[in-house]
């Protein structure tokens, strides 16, 4: 793959798929998961095989306690992956109406506004300096973003790849090679690594899990590369050169190969997303890859458009929906609507859970309803 000049003029068409997928990830976010749960709940209610199906749906939904990659674990690298794909398409853009340096201090309000929303979503500057969540969801993207960005206007193709190698890399290297004090070096377990040491020396105010968090300050140098392996795919996406359906095979043969490396590297340093071990960035950054090619060859070159309003309705304000879904909650209406004795009244009358699930879907329903008004309208509240 050549170097594609930033400044090279691009197509004027989005890309759907993009839009989707970020609308597929934010989903599961915004209610999705909770359907599957109370399903998954109804499920292993009933015994046998439908038992160890809802066993299965429910972890799935959920994060494991450390080691393992289960479904869910797949949402926050699959947001930081699409930021770098999102990256390719709007900075050239960017760079050819106001200039590079201009580009530049746009990243960086961006990031800043990002990471101060980040500061809000976990309660703001509601309590004492010692109770702020410096480090989150939307800071790690804020800082993932802002690296990701500034490399990509500045290096070519081959520094990303060499920037990207360095970053997986150098944090394996550190976590396996440096010892912890009182524990030694090469240990990845809670509490005795590398990057929950640093975390409980030198990270301020709370962290998610008290004594450790799983968006600290060593584990972010393996999630910009994650970031990276998106701006890679979209500099792929970009190229000219290449067919539509052959970026999709190469999106998906490499997400093979990439995910197949990363659970041949967990044989050694474990699959874990609370400190985004090398072999987890390689896992799901291949899974991520195969999504991306998935949909881009379904979207963009078959054009099997007909399922994706509800995706891409969602994917335009995702981070706007994410908010809201902090600061209010969809399911509080959902379960004035549908909760309650109403509920309990449909587990009797049907089948027990029933109340549960109706509520979840109605979760789901307005936050589509929302979406779908907002992208009908064209109101796009961009961060």
């Amino acid at each position: 793959m050549r170097y594609i000049d930033i400044k090279a003029k691009l197509p004027t068409q989005r890309l759907v798929s993009l839009d989707a997928l970020r609308g597929f990830n934010f989903i599961w976010i915004l209610g999705g998961d909770g359907a599957v749960i109370a399903l998954a709940d109804m499920m292993r209610a009933h015994g046998g095989t439908l038992a160890a199906a809802g066993n299965f749906l429910r972890a799935q939904m959920t994060h494991p306690y450390w080691e393992g990659l289960r479904f869910y674990d797949l949402i926050f690298p699959l947001f930081v992956f699409i930021t770098g794909v999102a990256i390719t398409l709007a900075l050239p853009k960017q760079v050819e109406r106001e200039g590079k340096a201009k580009a530049h201090l746009r990243v960086a309000k961006r990031a800043l506004l990002l990471y101060v929303l980040g500061l809000i979503y976990y309660g703001g500057l509601s309590g004492d300096f010692d109770h702020i969540r410096y480090v989150g969801v939307l800071q790690r993207i804020a800082v993932c973003y802002l690296a990701a960005s500034i490399l990509f206007l500045n290096l070519r193709w081959r520094g990303l790849v060499a920037t990207t190698i360095i970053l997986i890399g150098g944090y394996w290297a550190l976590m396996t090679f440096v010892p912890v004090p009182g524990v030694g070096a090469g240990s990845y377990a809670p509490n005795a690594n590398l990057a929950n040491w640093l975390d409980t020396k030198f990270l301020p105010g709370r962290m998610w899990d008290k004594t450790r968090d799983p968006e600290g300050l060593l584990s972010t140098l393996p999630a910009i590369a994650t970031c990276l392996i998106g701006v890679l795919s979209g500099i792929l996406l970009r190229r000219p050169d290449i067919s539509a359906s052959q970026k999709s095979a190469w999106l998906i043969g490499g997400g093979i190969v990439m995910t197949a490396a990363g659970y041949l590297w967990a044989l050694q340093m474990p699959l874990i997303k609370s400190v985004w071990t090398s072999s987890f960035v390689l896992a799901t950054g291949g899974m991520c890859l195969i999504l991306l090619g998935l949909f881009h060859q379904l979207i963009d070159v078959w054009g099997y458009k007909r399922w994706t309003p509800v995706f891409v309705w969602i994917g335009a304000n995702a981070i706007t929906l994410y908010l809201l879904n902090a600061l209010m909650g969809f399911d509080v209406p959902a379960r004035r609507i549908a909760g309650g004795e109403f509920g309990e009244t449909l587990d009797d009358l049907l089948l027990p859970g029933i109340g549960a699930l109706l509520v979840n879907l109605v979760a789901l329903g307005l936050v589509i309803a929302l979406a779908g008004y907002l992208y009908r309208r064209k109101i796009f509240l961009r961060v």
